[in-house]
């Protein structure tokens, strides 16, 4: 009798995450006019880049008021993402986002064009197409960093519940969902690729992973410039000091490669730089006018601890996740303090931004990138807890906090949670409410 070949229940785990995801944003935004709320705050800036170059010709965007009132977007396009220099109208956020949806949005103005739309840029197709874009750079962050944690040797099956903790126990899912057209899971997919190819240098040191890199760096920085900090994370990629000297010998020492890399990375920031200069008449400016860093006081407990929008308030998991520097101190004190030398400078910077809480956000977004680095750390719990009482009882608190972190999400989703002033109060006044969320769903 033949024998059947067993189905490797691990391989199926991206398309199982995709399957969900798929199927959440379909009838969460894509039909019934639900669509038009795929792109809103801060995400109707990164996209207007693509409808300003490729419809209206004007990188001075005179054109949005007009599809505002042409359309029934008004409601959601209305976030002035427009600010002022040399009396000039630019576009305040960065290129970097639009150059990722850029594929999806000509996928959408071909979808709109065969089936009779109009071809303004934001109608139904090109939306649609955007959060299919954020659901194509989901599955990329998921595609590197289950390699990247191969490279770390973490066994499949716990290759599997990382992700799935990840995607589902994070403000991941949310920004995935409900707010695509944000900036953060392109962000998370690039700079998690950019780990996996940097890793991969550090361990055959060949030339080619370098310009992989220097590619990916360069678009990291082209979305949002502070991300270019994970470059300082390149030491606990190394592996150890040993390594890192070697790999940075190597680097510094072809001339060709070191051109070419910086090359790559200035040519593709120069494309904001570019841009600039069509709009205003300067290369260099800064379009965050009123708004900047003050590293004198940073909030780190507030970005972390706070009610109003602290990390591990409202993304528990990844408090939990921190645990695995225990196995990674015995394993290497030099990655430990690298790694957490590198989520401390991350923290000092990011608290220090003038609104530490950076706006509306569920949980504190911009942590989302550097994902990748946090299930490094779960992964290598699951991978070091062998006993299985032990075990069984930490993939239980894992479910658990996964269920919070759903919970959490549409309480956020339908406002019991404030998008900007929630406090100790409100926030143990609807902890867990689902009572709340079913009665909302009947009415």
């Amino acid at each position: 009798m033949p024998s059947v070949k067993k189905i490797n229940i691990n391989k199926l785990t991206i398309p199982f995450i995709l399957l969900i995801i798929v199927w959440v944003s379909a009838n969460m935004n894509w039909g019934d006019k639900r669509w038009e709320k795929i792109i809103k705050t801060d995400g109707t800036g990164y996209y207007a880049y693509l409808p300003a170059i490729f419809i209206y010709n004007d990188l001075n965007f005179g054109f949005f008021d007009k599809v505002k009132n042409d359309t029934n977007l008004s409601k959601n396009l209305d976030y002035n993402y427009k600010t002022t220099y040399n009396n000039k109208t630019i576009n305040k956020y960065y290129a970097g986002t639009a150059l990722a949806q850029l594929p999806f949005f000509i996928m959408g103005h071909f979808a709109n064009y065969i089936f009779g739309f109009p071809l303004d840029g934001y109608s139904v197709y090109y939306l649609i197409f955007i959060n299919i874009a954020t659901i194509f750079y989901l599955f990329v962050a998921c595609f590197f960093l289950a390699h990247l944690l191969r490279l770390y040797k973490i066994k499949e099956k716990n290759i599997s519940i990382t992700l799935i903790a990840i995607v589902f126990g994070t403000n991941v899912f949310h920004y995935t969902v409900s707010e695509p057209s944000m900036s953060h899971i392109y962000s998370f997919a690039f700079v998690t690729a950019f780990l996996y190819f940097s890793k991969i240098y550090f361990k055959i040191h060949q030339n080619r992973y370098i310009i992989y890199s220097s590619i990916l760096l360069g678009i990291i920085i082209l979305i949002r410039p502070v991300n270019g900090l994970i470059i300082f994370i390149l030491p606990f990629l190394s592996g150890d000091i040993y390594n890192f000297k070697k790999g940075a010998y190597l680097f510094f020492r072809n001339f060709k490669i070191l051109i070419i890399s910086l090359f790559l990375i200035f040519g593709i920031i120069s494309i904001q730089l570019i841009i600039y200069k069509i709009q205003c008449g300067n290369f260099f400016i800064y379009s965050y006018k009123g708004e900047g860093f003050n590293f004198f006081d940073p909030q780190i407990i507030n970005i972390l601890f706070s009610y109003k929008k602290g990390l591990f308030v409202y993304t528990p998991l990844l408090f939990v996740s921190l645990f695995g520097g225990y196995f990674l101190f015995k394993k290497s004190k030099f990655q430990f303090f690298n790694l957490f030398g590198f989520l401390f400078i991350l923290t000092y910077v990011l608290s220090s931004w003038y609104m530490w809480y950076y706006g509306g956000s569920f949980s504190s977004r911009v942590y989302i990138e550097y994902y990748a680095l946090f299930g490094i750390l779960l992964a290598t719990i699951f991978e070091k807890i062998s006993k299985k009482p032990i075990r069984k009882l930490f993939i239980t608190l894992i479910i658990f906090l996964v269920l919070v972190c759903q919970i959490q999400t549409y309480q956020y989703k339908y406002a019991y949670f404030h998008w900007s002033e929630m406090n100790k109060e409100k926030y143990w006044d609807q902890f867990l409410r689902i009572d709340k969320l079913i009665n909302h769903e009947k009415e």
